[in-house]
């Protein structure tokens, strides 16, 4: 890892968190407040809608030195944004019956206050990765609480479930597949050792979670320093 990678201080890390919001045209800079402490980011303010308040928080990601981030930004919908919890609903069924990876009849959702959560079960990680995207972006969501579990098919062994994760990680340029440990027990997945960024953490869970025969996935990988 760089010299640089390991110096940065929280102001500069939270002046490029800020660069970033005002580079990024999702989020408006000026609705997202951010502090860091010890190479934590916290972000506040308030958005309003819930896809922006994601967005914020996978921007914070990307910044290179941060070592966490805690997304305390509030949803406040405009009026013009609001819905009916029946109309969330509705319209959260048919945004997964749209998306060609979720087995949206196995899927169930329920609609509270504007906040969606998502249950039943699926064969693979992606699956539920992908009912969660279908549907946060949506118009008059707070919020998403993803419960979908994962029930995988099929006999791998441990083995090949841990060789092909360790295989698909080592063809991507972006992790470095050597410092990362992949441990498989009935179908969970943990992945401990050390990353080099935030982005390297998010690729190697998505790899994990991607693979056939998984169930779980459990993420201990920290920041190299």
């Amino acid at each position: 890892m760089s010299t640089a990678t390991m110096a940065r201080s929280d102001a500069d890390i939270q002046r490029d968190v800020l660069a970033e919001l005002a580079w990024d045209a999702r989020v408006r800079a000026s609705e997202v407040g951010v502090s860091v402490k010890s190479g934590i980011v916290t972000l506040t303010g308030w958005v309003d809608c819930y896809a922006k308040k994601w967005a914020a928080e996978r921007i914070a990601h990307r910044i290179r030195g941060n070592r966490a981030v805690a997304n305390d930004i509030e949803v406040r919908l405009a009026g013009t944004a609001e819905r009916t919890d029946t109309d969330i609903a509705t319209a959260a069924g048919r945004a997964l019956e749209w998306d060609s990876f979720v087995p949206v009849e196995r899927i169930q959702v329920t609609a509270a206050n504007g906040w969606l959560t998502l249950r039943g079960e699926v064969d693979r990680g992606y699956q539920k990765r992908a009912a969660e995207r279908a549907v946060r972006r949506l118009t008059g969501v707070r919020g998403v609480t993803n419960l979908v579990a994962v029930r995988p098919t099929g006999d791998l062994s441990e083995q090949d479930i841990e060789r092909d994760i360790r295989a698909a990680l080592a063809r991507r340029v972006d992790v470095e597949a050597d410092l990362i440990e992949i441990d498989v027990d009935g179908g969970t997945v943990v992945l401990t050792g050390e990353v080099r960024s935030w982005l390297e953490r998010e690729e190697a869970e998505r790899v994990a979670w991607a693979a056939p025969g998984v169930g779980d996935v459990e993420i201990r990988l920290v920041l190299a320093t």
